[in-house]
């Protein structure tokens, strides 16, 4: 593929790396890992395959060898030549056909998986490029006009062409509707929140600050007060929600840090960081308490769902 409009943050992104936390390296990796292992279902690729993601407004390219690919996540106006073509579903593309994808009207991001994956050398195991640490593929930067993507010749499986056009249900995976609450677990310092700060974090609504990225979102909202406690760096991990001085709190997103001294008020269930991947600047959010049996029930119960839509489109593919 050739790269004619890179859009506004287009990056390779795979499962992430994993493990080297203690050398100060974070995981990086798709924000929302539910829409790239899909894509990647939907081309035939193994669940590991490196996939696009594209931030609020896509890319235009140029493919010069016919293939396949698909489009999950945000709803994003999505041309082939010119012709509209459906998201969630296997889609063939002609030799030198272009492809583009527009702005999102709802939702921050989506994702392009091309049959085979895109064959960019890993770094430290990965194909993931973290921005904010200038990591992966492409000294660690998002995609500029005239970058050049090879494409994997092997890696997929079964026939995309199988019993002719047909696509997936994407509402049971949708993570646009806001006004779901995100499950929030405590944190080691929610106890040292003010009553009043308490309860403003669970019955009212915060918005997502413009500066916002990867790394973080930044929330505006009540402002939050904190009882002084004594900090140490400590271990961050994507969906801690810190509270910095100014008490307008901080989710972490794949690019966090991997430590940091901010007090931690609480824990964004791991079953929700694809609907928190997915709000864009000035969308509202809310967050419910959770607990942790109640967050790892839930974690399960959509692991299954997703292992069974996974396992239904690698049957369909099936020769």
């Amino acid at each position: 593929m050739e790269v004619i409009k890179p859009g506004l943050l287009t990056t390779f992104q795979d499962a992430g790396r994993p493990g080297y936390a203690h050398l100060g390296i974070g995981r990086s990796g798709a924000f929302d890992a539910s829409a790239r292992r899909i894509a990647n279902a939907l081309c035939g690729n193994r669940d590991e395959a490196c996939a696009l993601e594209i931030t609020l407004s896509g890319p235009c390219l140029r493919v010069r060898d016919a293939t396949c690919i698909a489009v999950t996540g945000a709803p994003v106006p999505f041309r082939i030549d010119d012709v509209e073509r459906p998201m969630w579903a296997p889609v063939q593309v002609p030799s030198g056909a272009t492809i583009e994808l527009g702005a999102m009207r709802t939702g921050c991001r989506s994702y392009l998986a091309v049959r085979g994956g895109f064959d960019v050398a890993p770094v430290l195991g990965s194909r993931s490029v973290d921005v904010n640490a200038k990591l992966g593929p492409h000294a660690g930067r998002a995609l500029r006009a005239g970058d050049v993507l090879p494409l994997a010749t092997s890696g997929a499986a079964g026939d995309v062409h199988a019993r002719g056009t047909w696509w997936i249900d994407p509402r049971p995976w949708s993570t646009l509707d806001s006004r779901q609450p995100l499950r929030l677990l405590p944190g080691r310092h929610l106890d040292a929140l003010a009553a009043a700060s308490r309860e403003s974090l669970f019955s009212e609504a915060f918005r997502v600050h413009p500066d916002s990225n990867r790394t973080g979102l930044r929330l505006d909202g009540p402002s939050l007060e904190l009882a002084h406690v004594e900090m140490t760096s400590e271990g961050c991990v994507p969906g801690v929600l810190q509270l910095p001085p100014s008490g307008q709190p901080i989710a972490f997103g794949p690019e966090c840090p991997v430590s940091g001294g901010y007090p931690r008020i609480g824990q964004i269930a791991a079953v929700d960081l694809p609907r928190l991947a997915q709000l864009r600047p000035g969308d509202a959010l809310r967050f419910m308490p959770c607990t942790f049996p109640e967050a790892l029930h839930a974690l399960r119960e959509r692991g299954r769902t997703l292992e069974a839509l996974l396992a239904s489109i690698a049957a369909r593919l099936a020769p």
